[in-house]
């Protein structure tokens, strides 16, 4: 193995989860790396050991299905969105359905919790991010983002900044609090953005675009910085993530259309690590 190829990361097949009835559309660790939630078409959530490869709960009660689950900082509490138009909060250790959430008129398909855990975020197929108090249930803001469905929400790292990115291929910085607009970045190609999260330290954007590209902007400046490519994406929203926990470096992951997942050095514009075999799409191989 050459000099490159030892400082990639070795990752191997663990486990393979199975219950869900229909697909898994998004899957989250809880941030304390202890539990692992997925959420499926099949209208459940379900809580895993990701250590131990088994099932811990599920949780029912949406009538359709749920695109999206999100963990609270502190490992207890988890939210659902659901095609159904509502939230779910839910208490993970014991599966309570603390609240739920209503006010959108279509979809939701994206949430996320700010890290003090009080407040939340959503964005729906009717074209708004809403921001909610966790504690009363209630929403506090509309946020009339876009003219087409949200694909994703997230807070920055000390919860005063939302972005929201959509299919009218704009993303959007707002002020958590006020819920003003701050800064609208938009490509030079508009092509929809399925994907958006910020960066660990809350200085840059991670964007998934359907034209195949994961970009890094500068949000202050509005500049694309870098630009990662070797993935299929043109059909649906893939999640992204940075890894910086690694010892051997830092990295950009995202899954692929083509049953890949994809890594790159955060730093570069090459893929650092891909696996491309069919049958492996939850795993990744070094050469």
């Amino acid at each position: 193995m050459n000099g490159a190829a030892s400082k990639l990361p070795n990752y191997k097949l663990k486990h393979t989860l199975t219950g869900h009835e229909l697909g898994a559309v998004s899957v989250k660790f809880s941030p304390g790396g202890a539990w692992l939630a997925s959420a499926s078409a099949d209208a459940t959530i379900k809580i895993w050991d990701p250590h131990a490869g088994k099932l811990v709960r599920t949780l029912t009660g949406h009538t359709k299905g749920c695109s999206d689950v999100a963990w609270e900082q502190r490992d207890k509490y988890i939210c659902s969105a659901s095609d159904d138009k509502t939230l779910k909060l839910w208490n993970a250790v014991t599966g309570e359905c603390l609240r739920t959430l209503e006010g959108h008129t279509n979809y939701v398909v994206c949430c996320n919790f700010n890290p003090q855990g009080n407040r939340l975020v959503s964005g729906s197929f009717d074209e708004t991010a809403r921001v909610w108090d966790v504690r009363e249930g209630t929403c506090i803001k509309v946020l009339p983002a876009h003219s087409d469905p949200v694909t994703a929400v997230d807070f920055n790292r000390d919860g005063t900044l939302i972005v929201s990115s959509s299919y009218d291929g704009l993303c959007r910085i707002w002020d958590s609090n006020s819920g003003q607009c701050l800064k609208t970045l938009i490509d030079e190609t508009n092509p929809p953005v399925s994907f958006v999260r910020f960066s660990p330290n809350g200085r840059f954007i991670l964007t998934g675009t359907l034209d195949h590209k994961l970009k890094l902007w500068d949000f202050e400046k509005s500049k694309c910085v870098k630009q990662y490519e070797g993935h299929t994406n043109e059909h649906f929203c893939l999640f992204a993530a940075f890894i910086t926990a690694d010892a051997k470096g830092k990295w950009v992951v995202c899954g692929s259309e083509d049953n890949s997942i994809f890594l790159w050095d955060l730093n570069k514009k090459d893929v650092g690590c891909s696996c491309t075999a069919a049958l492996c799409l939850h795993c990744m191989c070094c050469g």
